[in-house]
C-alpha cells in the first residue's frame, strides 16, 4: 500500500513494529491477565514467581497484571489530549492562515504568549488551580499542544494558499469552508500526520508525568507511569515493577517517534519540526 511505504525504511519498520506490539499488549493484555490488577495475590514486594511472573507491587498485588492493564490510560488520555489539540489548533492555523488579515494577527498574538510559557509549568499550574482530575489534565495537555499545531498548520496553510488550485476554486466563487476543506485541508494533511506522532509522543510524556507525580490518575488506577511512581520505593525488592512499565512507556515513545520521523521524510517534510 502507498500509505505505508514509509515501513519499508529502517527506522519506518522499526517504529510501526515496536508501535504495533504495544498496542497489541494494550488492547489484548486485560484478557491474557491471570489475576485482578487490584486484589493483592501475595506478600509486597516479591520477586518473581509460579503464581506471580513479574512479582508483587508495594501492595501485594499481582505486577504481570497491573502491567497488562496499565497501557490503556495512557495511550487513551493522550490521544484524546492529542486530538482536541488538532481539532482547535488546527483550526485556528487555517483561519489564521487564509485570512491574512487582522485575524491572523490577533490568533497568532494569541498563540505565541500560549507559547512564551513551559508546558510543565501551565499544566502544573491548571492541576493547582482546577484541581486533580483526568478533565483538567487531558485539557491542559491539549492547551499546551495548541499553540504548536496552530503555527504549524497556519505555516502550511500560507504555502498553500497561494497555489493555482487554491486560486481556480477562489475564481469559481467557492465558499471559504469549501475551499478550506476540499483543497487546503486535503494539501496539508500528509505533513499533519507527519507531525502527529511527535505531539501523541509529547502527550505520552506529559501524561505520564503528571500520572507519576500524582496529578493525574490516582490510585489503585492500574497505569505505568503510576506504578512507577508507587513501587520506586520497593526498587530493591522487585524491581520488575518499575522497570517493565518504564521500559513500555519508552518503546511506545521511540515507536511513535521513529514512525512520525519515517513519515516525514517519506513526504519530504523531515523539516516539519521547525514549522511549530
Amino acid at each position: 500500500m502507498r500509505a505505508l511505504r514509509f515501513a519499508r525504511t529502517p527506522t519506518g519498520a522499526i517504529g510501526l513494529s515496536i508501535l504495533v506490539l504495544v498496542l497489541l499488549l494494550v488492547v489484548v493484555g486485560p484478557l491474557l491477565a491471570p489475576h485482578s490488577p487490584s486484589r493483592p495475590v501475595g506478600a509486597p514486594g516479591t520477586g518473581p514467581s509460579s503464581d506471580a511472573l513479574l512479582g508483587t507491587d508495594f501492595l501485594g498485588r499481582d505486577v504481570l497484571s497491573r502491567v497488562l492493564w496499565g497501557g490503556r490510560s495512557v495511550i487513551a488520555l493522550a490521544g484524546i489530549a492529542t486530538m482536541l489539540a488538532y481539532l482547535v489548533g488546527g483550526v485556528t492555523g487555517l483561519v489564521a492562515g487564509y485570512a491574512r488579515s487582522r485575524v491572523d494577527g490577533v490568533l497568532m498574538r494569541g498563540v505565541d504568549v500560549l507559547l512564551s510559557f513551559p508546558p510543565l509549568l501551565v499544566l502544573l499550574v491548571l492541576i493547582a488551580g482546577a484541581g486533580t482530575s483526568l478533565t483538567v489534565l487531558v485539557l491542559g495537555v491539549a492547551l499546551v499542544q495548541m499553540p504548536g499545531i496552530a503555527r504549524l498548520v497556519r505555516s502550511l496553510t500560507l504555502a498553500t494558499t497561494g497555489r493555482g488550485y487554491v486560486e481556480a476554486a477562489v475564481v469559481r466563487g467557492e465558499s471559504t469552508s469549501a475551499i478550506l476543506r476540499r483543497e487546503i485541508v486535503p494539501s496539508i494533511a500528509g505533513p499533519m500526520m507527519a507531525d502527529l506522532g511527535l505531539r501523541m509522543t509529547f502527550s505520552i510524556l506529559l501524561i505520564a508525568g503528571a500520572n507519576f507525580l500524582s496529578l493525574g490518575l490516582q490510585p489503585p488506577a492500574a497505569d505505568w507511569a503510576l506504578m512507577i511512581s508507587e513501587n520506586r520505593d520497593f526498587l530493591e525488592l522487585n524491581p520488575w515493577a518499575v522497570a517493565v512499565p518504564a521500559a513500555l512507556i519508552a518503546a511506545l515513545t521511540v515507536g511513535l517517534s521513529f514512525t512520525g520521523d519515517a513519515i516525514a521524510r517519506m513526504l519530504g517534510r523531515s523539516d516539519v519540526a521547525t514549522l511549530r
